[in-house]
């Protein structure tokens, strides 16, 4: 019994320890994000810009072939169910509102979790090891405003725009594999998709892909502060941050596909 308590007494108070350290890096993140530039302290727009094309312009060529691919595969996947009752026009419906509310967005988020979140607690995991970050807050530079802030502001404006994206790719990739393989009349297609979503549907999407980009920035944030030792703790972290961002993404998925559906 005392192992099974000292057990849950240290995994509940490691929590509650990683869930203060994430809150004061939240509050740090927004203060030098909001409060600090009205102030006069700036901002490093220069390299957001440059994190906004790493991750949002670079992740574009993987997101958009993975979203076109999933696209045809819903038309085809469709097509095996639908066709039985004469009702192929509307694997149109299922693609375009699937990728609008669902599929696009999460996709969206995995792929640039595993291509620019893993990077970042890489990044700043081996400058925590290098000892650089010290030599920053040394100089009298806060780590928050030269690292954490540009990659947030990117990583909030680049992951709802490549989801966008994402959403009208994995359409058109249902669109084609519809009318040149299942043979369903183009117009047909076009109609059924305009008359099946609807504003709420992208809302639904934009919102998501919102708090996916909080997540992957702050998990990888987070990860990389936390890293010890030398090159194999470097590598343990960004394990941990993909691992951990991919759970929260889900879990953040959920909370607003149930918000959305009873709301």
């Amino acid at each position: 019994m005392s192992a099974v308590f000292g057990y849950t007494g240290r995994v509940t108070l490691n929590s509650l320890y990683a869930a203060s350290l994430v809150c004061v890096l939240m509050v740090d993140t927004v203060n030098w994000l909001l409060w600090q530039p009205l102030r006069g302290r700036g901002l490093r727009l220069r390299s957001a810009l440059e994190h906004f094309v790493e991750f949002g312009v670079r992740s574009l060529p993987i997101v958009g072939m993975i979203c076109f691919l999933i696209g045809a595969i819903m038309a085809m996947q469709a097509a095996y169910t639908l066709e039985k009752w004469g009702a192929t026009r509307f694997i149109a419906s299922l693609v375009g509102v699937s990728a609008m509310r669902e599929l696009a967005p999460l996709m969206t988020a995995i792929l640039i979790t595993g291509r620019c979140g893993a990077a970042i607690t890489a990044e700043i995991g081996t400058m925590k090891v290098a000892e650089e970050i010290d030599a920053l807050q040394v100089m009298g530079l806060n780590p928050t405003k030269f690292l954490v802030v540009p990659k947030f502001l990117a990583m909030l404006i680049a992951v709802p725009c490549v989801t966008v994206l994402a959403m009208f790719i994995m359409i058109f990739g249902g669109y084609l594999t519809s009318v040149y393989l299942i043979h369903v009349d183009p117009v047909t297609y076009i109609d059924q998709t305009l008359l099946s979503m609807e504003g709420r549907d992208l809302m639904t999407g934009m919102v998501k892909s919102v708090f996916f980009a909080v997540v992957i920035c702050w998990v990888g944030v987070y990860r990389g502060f936390q890293v010890e030792g030398g090159a194999e703790g470097v590598g343990n972290r960004t394990t941990a941050s993909v691992v951990t961002s991919i759970f929260l993404i889900i879990v953040v998925d959920l909370v607003w596909t149930a918000l959305f559906y009873f709301g």
